[in-house]
Order: structure tokens, then C-alpha cells, then sequence
């Protein structure tokens, strides 16, 4: 849910950045929101995965300022990982916090999708995947969100509203998940050469 613009900023080694937001669109289709957005990455599919389901110890608390708190749960009854994220935002005068159950299917490095548990989320409805292609020395990232929220949103907080959020939040956030996408690929590249 994070994304717009091309953007500039610092990496963790001083590098400047070349995560860009290539598009974001945002609907509501009968009380359903849907996300679409393609975003660049200037880190591997490898690294951008790593930081994309590394849910431990609220992890995504340093992605953007609206974890509250996010970790791995006990598995479902047939193995699948269950993950928790709780958050808490504003859109307007509306605040609210928003915890979130989900099942998490991952193929890696390329694919990531979470499904809600309906009867532990504040979601009647939530499903994201993330698709990681390779291109060039970097990441594309299209990320795709279908939700349904289980509690009354005003009806002000239309798709213009959360775009506008998102395009806010979602710079920083594309910034900081390369930021940390990098630095676990400098990390990976360390240990390789003292091998």
C-alpha cells in the first residue's frame, strides 16, 4: 500500500537512492478498495523478498511508522505460515487501529501473498501479492491489495483520499524498504567474500 513518484533520498551507505513509484492506482468497487502499484527498487529480488516477509520482532515498524507491531505466528493446521501485523493511521479527522491475521504463501524470491482470516482481522476481506521481477541491477515491485474493511469507514475516505495518503506515506516507505533491502544484500555480498 506504499508507493508514487520518482524519488531521491539516501541509502544506508550514503548512496542516493533510485526507488521509484512508477504508478499507484487506487478504486473502490462494491465497499472493496483495490491497490495497484509498480515500483522500482535498486536492490535484488533476493534482498527486497528478505525484507518483504521478515515479519520478526515488528520488522515492518521500521518500513513505516503505522506498525505498531508485526510477527510470525503459530502455523495454520496444514503448515501454511500464519503472520500478525497491527496498525494504527490516520486518513483525515478518521484514526484507527487495524489488526490483521493473515496466511503468507510465498515462492522465493518472486512471490508474495498474504490472505486475511476474516474471524481474527479487522478485514472482512484482505489479500495482497507481491510479484518481485528482476530488471536490470534492481527490483521491479508490483504490488497488488484487495481489502474489505469490517468496520464503518466515512464515506469522505474515498479512493482520491487514500491515494493522496499513500503517495504521502509511500515515499518513504518505498525508500526505507530499499534502504534495508540493500542493506541485507551488502550483508550477503560481506559474508560471500570471507567465504
Amino acid at each position: 500500500m506504499r508507493k508514487l513518484l520518482a524519488l531521491l533520498a539516501s541509502a544506508a551507505a550514503g548512496v542516493a537512492s533510485a526507488a521509484s513509484i512508477r504508478t499507484l492506482d487506487v478504486e473502490q468497487v462494491d465497499g472493496r478498495y483495490q491497490f495497484a502499484s509498480d515500483t522500482f527498487l535498486d536492490a535484488s529480488p533476493a534482498a527486497v523478498f528478505a525484507v518483504l516477509t521478515d515479519y520478526d520482532a515488528n520488522h515492518f515498524g521500521r518500513i513505516s511508522s503505522i506498525y505498531k507491531e508485526s510477527r510470525y505466528m503459530p502455523p495454520a493446521a496444514d503448515g501454511t505460515p500464519l503472520v500478525y501485523t497491527r496498525v494504527q493511521g490516520c486518513l483525515l479527522f478518521f484514526c484507527k487501529t487495524m489488526r490483521r491475521v493473515e496466511r503468507l504463501e510465498t515462492v522465493a524470491p518472486n512471490f508474495i501473498r498474504t490472505t486475511a482470516l476474516p474471524s481474527q482481522s479487522d478485514f472482512r476481506y484482505s489479500r495482497s501479492e507481491w510479484v518481485l521481477e528482476p530488471e536490470g541491477r534492481g527490483t521491479l515491485v508490483k504490488y497488488r491489495l484487495e481489502m474489505e474493511p469490517a468496520f464503518w469507514v466515512p464515506p469522505v475516505v474515498g479512493p482520491w483520499v487514500l491515494k493522496e495518503t499513500l503517495i504521502r506515506g509511500g515515499e518513504s516507505a518505498v525508500n526505507r524498504i530499499e534502504a534495508l533491502a540493500r542493506e541485507r544484500g551488502e550483508g550477503q555480498t560481506a559474508q560471500q567474500t570471507e567465504r
